[in-house]
């Protein structure tokens, strides 16, 4: 069988996850980990024993051994530089979403992965969502009939996200709602966006990062499907989960509903009170079983490695996905609908908005 040697660059929540996936499988014969933190590195060096454990991604990188590479760190502005050397340097790369914070940055990862023939892909765990695959079964076999629309409602708990927007200036729609567009342009394809039209509301966020609480998107595709998602991170601290999703699909022969808010997982402690502990997002590990799509997602990458078989999620989707987040933060500050795919003058338009956010000037 063969084996590879595999580094997780970033080993907090998310890269934990994928260190305590890659070190439970055969597939690896040796686990690298690094992480500026000494005592989170310290922490998972001792749950996972791999081969090394470093401070600087450079080892990573000069480590001619190492084929494959997930980079999980944060803040976000990390994301295309580490990617950039790490494809560079000939490794397959994971790199959680989003891609990029620029579509310029995006676009050069994607070259380098094609120009040195390597594997990269975003992770987009949503489409290793059980749920979420049946609803693609259902609507690639003809169950739905022909698609008309979609809603997704996703939102998170004040605390997480806080924790979330705390770290960099994003929105709801770039940091929680991307998932959705990556799933549901997945469930529709050949279907592309063409038009967004988006709105947000202030509230609890806007002293933290200048953020809309949520944010309202709807997509309409180039075959005529409109797509509503609502996506923001205001459920107070007491909401007995921290992510809860509602996903309903219509077409001309039938709907589908898919209920993700993980309530039917219900405990009650004279302690703690009412939590719904399970969820998806990212995927906790429950004895031998990953709860949500995270494990398998990691385990998919690996074997496209080993096997050189197609990722799920290519780059060009992932692309198309900040594509679209970016029309609906420009949208909902212009009050305004936005074409896709982007224009140049789009481009310029959103760069000016984005800037503006860095400013510090609060957008509303």
């Amino acid at each position: 069988m063969k084996t590879v040697e595999a580094a997780v660059i970033g080993v907090g929540w998310v890269g934990g996850t994928r260190a305590q996936t890659l070190a439970r499988t055969a597939l690896v014969d040796k686990l690298h980990l690094c992480d500026i933190r000494p005592d989170r590195l310290a922490e998972v060096k001792a749950l996972y024993k791999p081969a090394t454990a470093t401070f600087d991604y450079n080892d990573i990188i000069k480590n001619d051994n190492i084929s494959v590479v997930y980079i999980s760190t944060t803040p976000e502005t990390n994301h295309y530089p580490i990617a950039r050397d790490c494809l560079k340097s000939g490794k397959n790369v994971m790199l959680e979403k989003p891609i990029a914070l620029e579509l310029w940055e995006a676009d050069e990862l994607i070259m380098l992965a094609k120009r040195n023939n390597l594997k990269f892909t975003i992770g987009y765990s949503q489409r290793f969502n059980t749920k979420i695959a049946f609803a693609k079964e259902k609507i690639v076999d003809g169950t739905l009939g022909n698609v008309v629309s979609v809603l997704v409602s996703r939102h998170l708990s004040r605390s997480l996200g806080k924790k979330i927007a705390g770290r960099v200036r994003l929105s709801p729609v770039v940091m929680e709602s991307t998932h959705d567009l990556d799933f549901v342009f997945w469930l529709l394809e050949p279907a592309k966006p063409v038009r967004v039209y988006s709105q947000g509301a202030y509230g609890y966020m806007k002293p933290v990062n200048g953020s809309h609480d949520v944010m309202f998107t709807t997509v309409t595709m180039d075959n005529g499907v409109v797509v509503m998602i609502g996506g923001g991170w205001n459920f107070p601290p007491s909401y007995p989960n921290y992510c809860s999703t509602w996903i309903e699909i219509t077409g001309t022969e039938g709907a589908l509903v898919l209920d993700d808010t993980q309530r039917d997982n219900w405990l009650n402690t004279m302690t703690a009170g009412q939590v719904f502990p399970m969820s998806t997002m990212p995927g906790e590990q429950v004895g031998e079983v990953f709860a949500g799509g995270m494990g398998p997602e990691t385990i998919h990458f690996l074997e496209a490695c080993i096997r050189n078989t197609p990722v799920m999620v290519t780059p060009e989707s992932a692309r198309r996905v900040m594509e679209t987040y970016s029309a609906a933060d420009l949208s909902a500050d212009r009050n305004e609908p936005v074409d896709l795919p982007l224009s140049n003058e789009t481009i310029s338009q959103i760069a000016e908005f984005k800037e503006k956010n860095r400013s510090g000037a609060n957008p509303g």
